[in-house]
């Protein structure tokens, strides 16, 4: 079995999860509900809760509690990509090989569908509270949630990238960008799996550096395919940050450097998750994969 499928199997049974804990189509708001169905089956490989469950996994973590946070990750991830492809945004018509949802539904249902999707992030992470043995790791866990996905998180990251959109930007300002829009919720996966497995503070802080290095090693090369990569495998448009006049770490350092910059990102965090992995490698080909990845 290649990783692809590997993951495509894993994919399918977190979607089981996830969509168990959907609302269900009824009732005389059915529609928001219809439209947030809708782009939480629009596809993904559900990285980041494959991500968290195999660190919880990792931190031999057993019970169920992890589940609601699997899908609250998912919600708020995916409620960011029906913002970022707002007509007032990136403005794109694809994602995932499917409309969006501003195309289908209208630009109003997709704003609230949005802002649906992440109020409902929350009150599913709520339901680990009722495993009262997890109560307090859950309570660590739903604040880690709600401050990566925040104003010192991914919400933060996108503040600083819209507002610079069109300037020419340094590359600290675009390393904070990465480091916030991109992987704060990557950051928020693994410690959450690592706090609700139980791991130490020092552990979960190793965890939180080991993640920084994936998501921003994940973001440079999602700019790298942007450039190189086609719109068939990538399942949107290419070419989006020319469009948007968007300083990249490519359009700044050259695709050879970020390459090279991915490359090393990637060897360092490999070499701290080694003094963790057992003998289930899955999330370390995961996290290979996830940053070497050419769609």
């Amino acid at each position: 079995m290649t990783m692809k499928e590997d993951i495509a199997i894993r994919a399918r049974q977190i979607d089981e999860i996830i969509m168990r804990m959907m609302p269900d189509i009824t009732g005389p708001q059915k529609t928001i509900y219809e439209v947030m169905e809708y782009t939480m089956r629009a596809g993904g490989k559900r990285l980041r809760p494959m991500l968290m469950l195999e660190t919880y996994k990792m931190f031999g973590g057993t019970s169920k509690v992890i589940e609601p946070f699997m899908a609250a990750i998912e919600m708020i991830h995916t409620y960011s990509l029906i913002h970022d492809d707002l007509p007032c945004m990136d403005d794109d018509d694809y994602r995932r090989g499917k409309k969006t949802a501003h195309v289908v539904y209208g630009e109003a249902m997709a704003l609230l569908a949005g802002d649906a999707l992440l109020n409902y992030a929350f009150e599913t992470a709520s339901n680990a509270f009722t495993y009262e043995e997890h109560l307090k790791d859950a309570a660590k866990a739903l604040k880690i949630l709600a401050k990566k996905a925040g104003v010192f998180g991914m919400l933060g990251g996108q503040v600083v990238d819209v507002e610079m959109e069109g300037q020419p930007l340094s590359l600290d300002e675009i390393e904070f960008i990465h480091k916030k829009k991109t992987a704060a919720l990557i950051e928020a996966s693994m410690m959450i799996g690592a706090i609700l497995a139980g791991a130490s503070e020092e552990q979960v802080q190793t965890i939180k550096e080991i993640s920084r290095k994936v998501g921003v090693a994940f973001q440079i090369q999602d700019d790298i395919l942007d450039v190189i990569g086609s719109e068939e495998e990538l399942g949107k448009p290419i070419g989006s940050d020319e469009k948007n006049q968007k300083t990249t770490y490519v359009s700044l350092m050259g695709i050879d450097q970020a390459k090279a910059e991915v490359e090393e990102l990637s060897e360092e965090a490999k070499s701290q998750l080694s003094l963790f992995i057992g003998e289930d490698k899955f999330l370390m080909d995961l996290i290979t994969y996830l940053i070497d990845r050419d769609n």
